[in-house]
C-alpha cells in the first residue's frame, strides 16, 4: 500500500489575513506528530501589467515576507525544535500548493473564516488543492461555538468500498494519546433478505442499519487485528452520507474523507459527499487521495 506517512515536509499555505498564525500552528503540530519539518508557503499573484508590477511588486514582496515571518515566529515560539522552511512564490496559490503536494506529507490550508486565500470565491483554493493534491489535505474550517473537541477522529466509509488508505490515515490520526476513532457509515441502499416467488425480498426499514452495522464490523475486523490498541467505535444510520458526516463532525478533532478512485474523475470533482462536507463540516477536514498508482 502507498505510505501516506512517507517522508516529506508538512506544507502550510498562509495569506495576509487574520488567524494565519493558528493555521501555521496546527500545521506545526501535524509536522511534529509526523516527525518531519514544516514548510510555510505564501503565494503572491503580482499585477500582470508592467507599470503596475514595477509599482507594487516591491511593497508586495515586503508584505509577503512579513506574512511568512509572523507565522514562522509564532511556530518557533511553541515548537522551538521544529525545522522550518519559508517559501515565497509568485503565481496561483492553488497551483503552488498542488505542485508541492508531490513531495509533501500533508498540505494544510485555511478555509475562508480562518484566513483563506484572498480575491477568490469561497473555498476555491481549498477545493482545487483537495481535488488535485497528491497527498492528504487538511482544511481548517472555522468551528461553531467555543466547545472543545472531544479528541475524536471521524472517518466516513462505504461498507461496499472500504478504502484502506483512508482507514489507515484515520487510524494514524487517532493514534494520539486519548484519541479514538469513530467510523461512520450512512446506510442508503436496500439490503436483500432472500429471494421470494416474485423476486428479491427487502429488509424492513428498521433492520437495514442493523445489517449494515454487522457488515461494517466484519469489514473492520482486519483493522482491529492490525491495530489492537486502537479505540474504534462505529456509527451506522440510515441518512444522507453528507448529513451524517456533518452531524458527526460536531466537537470532533478532525473528519477524514476519501475521494473517488475512478480514473480521471478526481480531476473534475471531489464527489458530492467530500465536497459538501468541506463546505459544511464543523471541524477540520482531511481529504485523503488515492495512492498514486490508482490515479
Amino acid at each position: 500500500m502507498h505510505d501516506q506517512q512517507a517522508a516529506g515536509s508538512v506544507v502550510v499555505g498562509v495569506v495576509e489575513a487574520e488567524g494565519q498564525e493558528q493555521v501555521a500552528l496546527r500545521a506545526a503540530h501535524e509536522a511534529t506528530r509526523a516527525g518531519t519539518g514544516l514548510r510555510i508557503m505564501h503565494a503572491a499573484e503580482w499585477p500582470s501589467t508592467p507599470g503596475a508590477a514595477e509599482a507594487d511588486t516591491g511593497d508586495g514582496t515586503h508584505r509577503a515576507d512579513r506574512v511568512i515571518a509572523r507565522c514562522s515566529e509564532a511556530v518557533h515560539r511553541q515548537f522551538p525544535d521544529l525545522a522550518i522552511e519559508q517559501e515565497l512564490v509568485s503565481g496561483s496559490p492553488a497551483a503552488a500548493l498542488i505542485h508541492r503536494s508531490a513531495e509533501a506529507t500533508l498540505i494544510v490550508v485555511g478555509h475562508r473564516g480562518t484566513g483563506g486565500f484572498p480575491r477568490l470565491p469561497l473555498g476555491s483554493v481549498s477545493l482545487q488543492v483537495a481535488t488535485h493534491s497528491r497527498c492528504p489535505v487538511l482544511v481548517l474550517r472555522p468551528r461553531r461555538g467555543t466547545e472543545p473537541s472531544d479528541n475524536r477522529v471521524v472517518v466516513g466509509v462505504d461498507v461496499d468500498d472500504m478504502q484502506q488508505h483512508v482507514m489507515e490515515f484515520a487510524l494514524h490520526a487517532a493514534g494520539a494519546p486519548g484519541a479514538w476513532l469513530e467510523v461512520v457509515h450512512a446506510s442508503t441502499r436496500p439490503d436483500l433478505l432472500s429471494t421470494g416467488p416474485t423476486g428479491p425480498l427487502l429488509l424492513g426499514h428498521e433492520t437495514r442499519p442493523i445489517a449494515a452495522k454487522d457488515l461494517l464490523e466484519e469489514r473492520l475486523g482486519p483493522y482491529r487485528s492490525r491495530h489492537p490498541d486502537a479505540d474504534i467505535r462505529t456509527r451506522v444510520e440510515r441518512a444522507r452520507p453528507a448529513n451524517l458526516l456533518v452531524d458527526s463532525s460536531r466537537h470532533a478533532n478532525v473528519l477524514v474523507v476519501g475521494t473517488h478512485r475512478r480514473t480521471g474523475l478526481r480531476r473534475l470533482t471531489l464527489g458530492s459527499v467530500s465536497g459538501e462536507v468541506l463546505h459544511t463540516a464543523e471541524c477540520p477536514v482531511v481529504v485523503v487521495p488515492p495512492p498514486v498508482t490508482e490515479k
